[in-house]
């Protein structure tokens, strides 16, 4: 992928579940954008969406074991050898791969160690965003700037950091609380963090997994609580356990 004057190898994973509404045009403009891998992992979906990657050129993974953290973990083993830089994005389309060298560019050039979209500060279409989801981002934001001193203000799966860094950091969670994992352990080792904004659009069909109606939201919510607080304990011993 070339940005500039600078280019390296960039993997970027999609996590997926029943997302062949999605999928296809998803794949089709990171291509566009200069990827060069696309690695869709299928968490067990019943519809075509490992078929539809397939067809438009993707690696897939699949992964027979639900969790949006596993999946991220199966997409990043399987990745290229040769890719040096890791991206990541939800397969629903809701973030647009038009900003995928804005993401990378910064670490590719070695500016920041992680970069981060930022739905929040970006422009978004109207409900692409739950009240849930955005007081969720702001809150893990508040935490992680008391804990740590770094400032976050959404937990945004579009995201990029170096390989060698991602295979430091120590990754354990295996649910959607992968993404807060990971901004935690990169700001407890002060690692240069870059928040950009990003443009949030409508989901292009199926069904959020951990917004929406209460019996998503309430266990989502109890997943992130767990997951900062077994962290929080973790990393004041040691930012890399």
């Amino acid at each position: 992928m070339r940005i500039g004057n600078d280019s390296a190898i960039v993997s970027i994973v999609v996590p997926c579940l029943n997302e062949e509404q999605a999928i296809g045009p998803l794949v089709a403009s990171l291509w566009a954008a200069g990827l060069d891998e696309v690695v869709v992992v299928d968490g067990g979906s019943t519809d075509r969406t490992a078929d539809i990657a397939r067809t438009k050129g993707a690696t897939v993974v699949l992964e027979p074991r639900r969790g949006y953290g596993r999946a991220c973990a199966a997409g990043a083993q399987a990745a290229r050898v040769d890719a040096t830089i890791l991206a990541f994005i939800d397969g629903d389309g809701s973030d647009d791969p038009g900003f995928a060298k804005v993401i990378i560019g910064p670490v590719m050039r070695r500016e920041a160690d992680f970069c981060i979209a930022s739905r929040l500060r970006g422009a978004r279409e109207g409900g692409s965003m739950t009240a849930s989801q955005i007081v969720a981002g702001r809150l893990a934001g508040i935490l992680v700037w008391v804990l740590y001193g770094a400032r976050y203000t959404d937990m945004a799966p579009f995201r990029a950091l170096r390989r060698d860094t991602l295979m430091t950091l120590g990754m354990r969670e295996t649910t959607f609380g992968w993404n807060l994992e990971m901004q935690m352990r990169i700001a407890a080792r002060r690692l240069v963090i870059r928040e950009v904004p990003t443009g949030c659009r409508q989901r292009n069909g199926g069904v959020s997994k951990v917004s929406g109606d209460l019996r998503a939201v309430l266990p989502a919510a109890a997943t992130l609580v767990r997951t900062f607080l077994r962290l929080a304990l973790v990393l004041r011993r040691s930012p890399v356990r």
